[in-house]
């Protein structure tokens, strides 16, 4: 996978900072786009403008880096190995391939290997998703009917 990866699970220091842009970053949110002021410890320094969207993104990456995690970024156009969609879906590559086979999610095949897009695994994952959440909605409120006491 053509991944941008950070080498390392940050630092205790490095978690802190991660913290610490994220809340100031926050107030920004909802900006259409903002302008920041950078100063490196190399001395360099420059202005630059993000896009709201490319904000939001370093948002999230913040917040992560704040939970102590690691960050991967992969282009939606990306494609994945049957291995690697069975990874991010975290299933076995076998039932990955039954869902290939089974027109769940688009495929090409390149020699004997099938290729997937990531957008169409996160698609899958999205439509999984909202089903199993719905599916939990309906059996939480069987249960309140029933007096089951959740």
């Amino acid at each position: 996978m053509n991944t941008s990866k950070l080498a390392h699970l940050p630092t205790p220091q490095e978690i802190e900072q991660a913290k610490d842009s994220s809340r100031t970053l926050a107030k920004y949110a909802n900006a259409d786009r903002v302008q920041l002021s950078l100063k490196g410890s190399n001395g360099l320094s420059d202005d630059l403008i993000l896009p709201g969207h490319v904000l939001q993104i370093l948002l999230e990456v913040l917040a992560e880096m704040g939970k102590g995690n690691a960050i991967s970024l992969v282009p939606m156009h990306q494609e994945l190995s049957t291995q690697e969609a069975a990874h991010l879906l975290n299933v076995s590559r076998p039932f990955l391939v039954g869902l290939l086979e089974k027109g769940e999610i688009p495929f090409r095949k390149v020699g004997a290997h099938r290729r997937v897009y990531l957008r169409d695994v996160m698609a899958y994952k999205e439509r999984t998703d909202r089903q199993r959440g719905k599916v939990l909605d309906a059996l939480a409120v069987l249960s309140q009917q029933e007096g089951m006491g959740y």
